[in-house]
């Protein structure tokens, strides 16, 4: 096991050794699974357990398109190489479908619904009886669309069927020495856009840029909201003193304006998870 970090998040080690002991058992039961592998931290520890237990019987499924970020894409591919993930990339079109480019408070039901599609038609051909995606206990009380598709799949979710919550998948990623057990939490490009905002290849691009300008400036969690011409810049509160270095903040706006926006703002508040839901009321889905 690897040394304690003192970033590892904390949990309780017996009722952890019996979730991680109930993930375990719940995969054995299956002859085979399809795991709906993005590279994240809960995905990647799914992809995991399901790879020690089933072997070559777990096939590991990155879906790449137009919102999915470059370097999720490289997380994805060396992770799966380095820990012998039996593992595919298909295209999905997401963006051919009007309703998601339209860009609702429901758009990722859209976006899981053409993966499930492509991932159903995968396990007929395959003879793969089950589909299995990384949602997590701490899902459950958040607005999450998807699961709506999820469930009219037969989509399972052994981690939050055995109760794992996202601090306790970290440490079993970290306990696994997954490199990606401390990854900041993200989601699809499209997210960044506005509600009700269309999604356009040109605006996933800029934001994808803009991200990148700030991971390149040593910035762990960060967001660029695009307001079309005005990039509203997420950050996590312990970097956001940061920008108050005149070099770092003009290279900040030299190299975002480049990418086309007029303006660059920082939000005061920080980064929040899901910070565009909060125009709406929203219930859990």
């Amino acid at each position: 096991m690897p040394p304690v970090d003192a970033r590892a998040p904390r949990a309780d080690a017996a009722d952890l050794d019996g979730k991680e002991a109930a993930l375990y058992r719940a995969l054995g039961d299956l002859p085979s699974v399809i795991v709906a592998y993005s590279g994240g931290v809960d995905s990647a520890l799914l992809a995991y357990a399901a790879t020690r237990v089933l072997g070559t019987h777990a096939l590991c499924v990155t879906a790449d398109s137009p919102s999915y970020p470059q370097h999720h894409r490289e997380m994805a591919l060396s992770l799966a190489k380095e820990f012998g993930f039996h593992h595919e990339i298909i295209q999905t079109a997401e963006m051919a479908r009007p309703e998601y480019r339209a860009n609702p408070a429901n758009r990722c039901y859209y976006c899981k619904h053409e993966l499930y599609t492509h991932l159903s038609t995968l396990a007929h051909e395959r003879g793969i009886p089950v589909i299995a995606d990384g949602s997590n206990a701490d899902d459950r009380g958040d607005y999450r669309p998807g699961r709506q598709a999820a469930r009219e799949f037969g989509v399972r979710s052994p981690l939050d069927e055995a109760g794992l919550t996202k601090t306790e998948i970290r440490e079993l990623a970290r306990r696994g020495g997954l490199p990606t057990w401390d990854e900041p939490a993200s989601a699809c490009l499209s997210s960044r856009i506005p509600y009700f905002t269309e999604v356009t290849d040109e605006k996933l691009r800029m934001i994808e840029r803009a991200e990148a300008v700030l991971r390149d400036l040593g910035f762990r969690i960060c967001r660029v909201r695009h307001h079309e011409t005005i990039a509203r810049l997420e950050l996590g509160p312990a970097e956001m003193a940061r920008v108050a270095d005149p070099a770092v903040a003009a290279t900040i706006d030299r190299k975002l304006r480049e990418i086309g926006y007029g303006h660059v703002t920082i939000d005061l508040r920080g980064y929040r998870l899901g910070s565009l839901n909060e125009a709406l009321r929203l219930r859990p889905a």
